[in-house]
């Protein structure tokens, strides 16, 4: 008899050992699926912002430090992970590590979704952003392309109009990069040693002004260049050295572009003397060439 009760005791303390791993098996399975589920969700999210990044450059640079730290929590949401097993198997404890665990890995999901929430709203900033960015540029371009034809349409009038002398080798007319060069040789402008605009030279002038006229988006400045004769005679006493006489001659081209109507706030005289030669001065021919008058359009500062 004694025996017998003894065998139902330990039936009975056996059945509810079993029922108790039970219980704690059904707890880890479901800790096991919640983590997997975090898991897909994680690395669909990691996926997407890795198109974003691919899209744009710019985006992938800012937002690098975030896709770092989305590394480091899918390392720490494994580890809890594999705490959550140990826990499992530690059935004094489960209670109280099940509570912790609960509470960790709600921290963690709420950093997650935190961090999802920012990276999104960062997207959409960008996202604004570039489109800012495209319409400035485009504005830019439109108005870049506005200048070159301008340019170019004062270019092709000025040489129109002076293709006379164009074709005598009294002046030329160049174009690069938005900045147009109108080249004179001071002979068809001044006589020798001399810094006033002679008749014949405010005809040609005329032919310029006519065209200067209608520019009202660059600034014009004229260059006064010589060769490396240096004054002498009682002509040095007016123009000591040929800064003098280039200042002098592009002073009172600019006057009288002034005079003819063109806005003086738009003008500007610029001296060079010998400093800035186009051809060698030790021939007469280049020396012609170095003696000149340069009228630029430039764009405005």
């Amino acid at each position: 008899m004694p025996k017998k009760i003894v065998l139902s005791v330990l039936v009975v303390l056996l059945a509810a050992g079993l029922s108790a791993c039970s219980v704690m098996q059904g707890t880890y399975q479901k800790k096991v699926d919640e983590a997997d589920t975090l898991t897909k969700r994680l690395a669909a999210l990691q996926k997407k912002h890795d198109d974003l990044a691919a899209e744009n450059a710019a985006l992938k640079v800012r937002n690098e430090r975030l896709i770092s730290d989305l590394s480091g929590m899918t390392l720490q949401k494994d580890k809890l992970v594999t705490d959550l097993a140990y826990v499992t198997g530690q059935r004094d404890k489960a209670g109280a590590d099940k509570e912790e665990l609960d509470r960790i890995l709600k921290s963690k999901s709420d950093s997650l979704s935190q961090t999802i929430f920012e990276l999104r709203r960062k997207v959409t900033d960008l996202d604004a952003e570039n489109a800012k960015l495209k319409a400035e540029n485009a504005s830019l371009v439109k108005a870049r392309e506005e200048q070159v034809q301008k340019v170019s349409s004062t270019y092709e009038s000025l040489l129109e109009k002076m293709k006379s002398e164009i074709s005598k080798g009294q002046v030329t007319i160049s174009e690069l990069k938005g900045k147009l060069t109108v080249n004179m040789v001071d002979s068809i402008l001044f006589d020798s040693g001399k810094a006033e605009v002679k008749k014949g030279g405010l005809e040609i002038l005329g032919k310029v002004i006519s065209i200067l006229k209608d520019v009202n988006d660059k600034s014009i400045r004229i260059e006064g260049h010589t060769d490396d004769v240096q004054i002498v005679g009682a002509l040095a006493k007016r123009y000591p050295t040929n800064w003098e006489l280039s200042a002098a001659r592009a002073i009172n081209v600019a006057r009288h572009l002034q005079d003819q109507g063109i806005d003086p706030g738009h003008l500007s005289a610029v001296a060079y003397g010998e400093w800035k030669p186009v051809a060698t001065n030790d021939t007469a021919e280049g020396k012609a060439k170095n003696r000149r008058i340069e009228i630029i359009l430039v764009p405005k500062e």
